[in-house]
């Protein structure tokens, strides 16, 4: 290839991407993951830099790519918000459910932007959590577990305050 062709190919490119930024987004989407990906982004030097990046559900069940966005430091419930409120003004009214993160503030940051939404922990990032503790050796144990936890169906105490038995494959060796 060519250095002009290369040239001719990628001057189109900087005005498609802005058409994509303009177009249009649904008024609603019943589902919205947000996330920030680690990438090596080259700006004089190549650095490691987050790009959030936001995916809708339309009530067609497609995936929209909302937004991405490339960050200078790290992730954070503020950011989000201001992303977020940039979808709204985009036209996104109502969203039902937005999946992230444990991020401390996100409920808040979301609930600023749309109100009614609620705001579910991404199981990803919970099982990650989860595995944070103990030691690998044991997450052959706990895995499988853990898989029975967040696919159980929903269940009721049988009394006020009480909590479910953990599931008998997982035993504790820690006092």
């Amino acid at each position: 290839m060519s250095r002009e062709l290369i040239s001719r190919v990628t001057d189109g490119v900087p005005a498609d991407m802005e058409t994509w930024r303009q177009r249009p987004l649904d008024r609603i989407y019943p589902v919205v993951f947000i996330d920030a990906l680690v990438m090596k982004i080259r700006q004089g030097q190549v650095a490691n830099r987050p790009v959030y990046v936001a995916v809708g559900i339309s009530l067609d069940g497609e995936r929209d790519v909302l937004g991405m966005w490339a960050g200078t430091g790290g992730e954070g419930a503020k950011q989000w918000a201001g992303y977020l409120t940039e979808r709204r003004n985009r036209g996104v009214d109502d969203v039902f459910m937005v999946c992230s993160d444990g991020l401390k503030g996100m409920t808040d940051a979301i609930e600023q932007v749309w109100p009614l939404a609620v705001h579910q922990q991404c199981v990803v990032h919970l099982v990650r959590a989860s595995l944070r503790y103990p030691n690998r050796k044991e997450w052959q144990k706990i895995t499988p577990a853990l898989r029975d936890i967040y696919t159980a169906p929903p269940s009721r105490p049988s009394r006020p305050g009480s909590r479910p038995s953990p599931p008998s494959s997982v035993t504790s060796t820690r006092p």
